[in-house]
């Protein structure tokens, strides 16, 4: 039996779904409600009034005019995050004109409705305005809700690539659930220095062994073109979700821009969203595709992986918006029968080039399929179910066709066959303990560095950290706390500016971890970190109960995380209180204050909307308590 043949689902991926299903039920049945509903109130543009209608097409040629006029072709709404300074929205420039041309050749039309913010997390790492990255998901699907809300649209193409961007298109797509929806990649920037050498010299650069020149320099040689970063990060991690969830074309998440086959495959896109419109013939709207089957496909995918740790955060966020509740247990359930399939950088040497040439997407798909770890039944954008993404594209005089992709990997020192993994789990685990929940990426980490029990060292500020290794300080085993980096303290920022410095003190022979209600992300590596610890400090977490030199005991093996103090010493400890006023002032950080007011959880997602439908429904129990009372 070929492998792309949908096997019987793994008994465990099945439990997890029916569980996610029964534990979202009212929630989703109140979310596809309303969805229903607002389709039922149809495509705006037929509803306005003429000046409204006028204001709406002002700006448009003539044909286009009288397309919109008529009302009986598709009028595609555009959500962007272009711009020319990151690499990774810089292609996204020419992308409008192409979607336009080829609408138009369609007797269709499309419209740019909004352009959403995007920001680099490696232009802001380590800096001030990396505290405005998580929130920015947040405002990022509030701004393509302002571009869709002109209610113009029949569907809508999503053009993002990178870190927080797609979580917050996601978002924008399930509120405007009843609209189809189209995530266009733009792909990633050729090859550059090899991971192996960029770490080299990020290291000897943390132990002052080689100057800024030579560390500007290997950086500039790996981020080098325009793209998306090659290795497998949160950017490229969100691509591959988007295409196991159905929402890419089959094949088209690692492309490189500027080729022949990106702009065909953008054309495509186009076509395709038309044909899955009402007026198009094939309706195909979001809320009908993204149900918990595909959620829990994005899961397995992102563990098989050994993707960005960032997801634990924006899945659960993202789910909420479709009215379903994913957690972190979930994640561990799934995370013990899904096989490790990749080793792309920070996990291994290769980078996501490599991962394509050595088969790609089409052979993830065929191997996942095969041993019944993914959904093969859930709708797609591509007219089908999920089992013809085992076919990749291929340009014949110029126009997109699908062939089915390889049935063996073409190197199995970067994608292998469920049958012989890189390892057996996808290396993702929920950390339990007295010091609150958090979660652990052990897919880089060996095995002799997975238990950790040695005296901690506070830090308030990731920048504190390194005048103490400098002075020696760190120079023994120990454990790395730190704290007051959640979303209501400082929008809880991504903490790699300490990885070097971990890494050098790993490589000394000393046991070191890191714990933290901050965030890593896909980068994270080869040192223990248990991050995103629940509930933060500043909102009443054990964290904030830790002074310098508890013995803590971090057991990535077992999930357990526990501070090595007396129970009724600990339950006597007063909480610290973080002094957190220079984090809130200054590169627009005063605008956010509300945000992190409003920010939940890390296990909730740490977003600022709330629950949606599920706080709709404990509001209305409430109510009818309040009576019943």
């Amino acid at each position: 039996m070929p492998s792309s043949t949908p096997a019987t689902l793994n008994p465990t991926v099945a439990e997890v779904t029916q569980r996610i299903r029964e534990r979202s039920a009212e929630r989703r049945a109140l979310y596809e409600r309303r969805m229903a509903d607002q389709h039922k109130r149809g495509v705006h543009r037929a509803e306005l009034s003429c000046g409204n209608l006028a204001h709406g097409f002002a700006a448009c040629n003539p044909r286009d005019k009288n397309e919109l006029k008529l009302m009986n072709s598709a009028n595609l709404g555009i959500i962007s995050s272009y711009n020319d300074m990151l690499s990774a929205h810089q292609p996204f420039e020419t992308f409008p004109e192409t979607i336009k041309a080829a609408a138009s050749a369609m007797g269709s039309t499309a419209q740019f409705a909004g352009g959403v913010p995007a920001m680099c997390d490696g232009v802001t790492q380590g800096q001030p305005g990396m505290e405005l990255s998580l929130f920015s998901r947040d405002v990022i699907a509030m701004s393509a809700a302002v571009g869709l809300s002109h209610n113009m649209f029949d569907a809508a193409l999503y053009l993002g690539v990178c870190d927080k961007i797609i979580p917050g298109l996601f978002i924008a797509a399930a509120r405007f659930g009843h609209l189809p929806a189209m995530f266009v990649p733009a792909g990633p920037m050729p090859s550059g220095l090899p991971n192996k050498e960029k770490a080299r010299v990020r290291q000897l650069y943390a132990e002052g062994k080689v100057g800024r020149a030579e560390l500007l320099e290997a950086e500039s040689e790996s981020y080098h073109s325009p793209g998306t970063c090659t290795f497998y990060g949160t950017a490229n991690s969100n691509q591959l979700m988007m295409e196991v969830m159905g929402l890419h074309l089959p094949g088209t998440s690692f492309v490189n821009p500027g080729t022949e086959m990106r702009e065909a495959l953008t054309r495509y896109a186009t076509e395709q969203a038309i044909r899955n419109t009402e007026p198009g013939g094939d309706y195909r709207p979001f809320f009908k595709q993204i149900d918990e089957r595909a959620i829990v496909n994005a899961v397995v995918g992102l563990l098989a992986s050994g993707g960005s740790t960032n997801h634990t955060m924006h899945l659960i966020a993202m789910a909420a918006a479709a009215g379903i509740t994913l957690n972190w247990d979930d994640f561990t359930d799934l995370s013990a029968v899904t096989p490790s399939l990749m080793q792309v950088y920070p996990n291994g040497q290769a980078d996501i080039n490599h991962f394509q040439a050595a088969g790609g997407m089409s052979y993830l798909f065929r191997e996942l399929l095969g041993a019944g770890l993914i959904h093969g039944d859930i709708p797609t954008v591509f007219g089908t179910d999920l089992t013809a993404y085992t076919q990749e594209p291929f340009l014949e005089d110029g126009k997109v066709v699908w062939h089915e992709g390889p049935e063996k990997s073409l190197d199995e020192d970067v994608l292998r066959p469920v049958a012989t993994p890189f390892a057996p789990t996808g290396g993702l685990t929920v950390m339990k303990g007295n010091l609150g929940r958090g979660v652990i990426k052990v897919s880089a980490v060996t095995e002799e560095h997975r238990v950790v029990e040695a005296p901690v060292k506070i830090f308030e500020d990731q920048n504190e950290m390194k005048a103490s290794f400098e002075s020696g300080e760190l120079d023994r085993d120990v454990i790395v706390v730190v704290r007051f980096q959640g979303p209501k303290a400082n929008g809880m920022p991504e903490l790699h500016k300490l990885t070097p410095f971990l890494g050098v003190l790993q490589d000394r022979g000393f046991k070191v971890a890191l714990v933290t209600d901050g965030r890593m992300s896909g980068a994270s590596g080869k040192v223990p970190a248990s991050i995103h610890m629940s509930p933060e400090a500043l909102d009443g977490g054990p964290l904030a109960k830790l002074r310098d030199g508890d013995i803590i005991r971090l057991d990535a093996n077992a999930g357990t995380l526990e501070a090595k103090v007396d129970p009724a010493t600990w339950a006597k400890r007063e909480l610290a209180i973080g002094n957190l006023d220079h984090y809130h002032v200054g590169l627009g950080r005063e605008l956010f204050g509300g945000f992190r007011h409003l920010a939940m959880r890390g296990e909730e997602g740490a977003g600022v909307f709330g629950g949606f439908e599920a706080d709709d429904l404990a509001r209305q129990q409430g109510q009818i308590s309040e009576e019943d009372a």
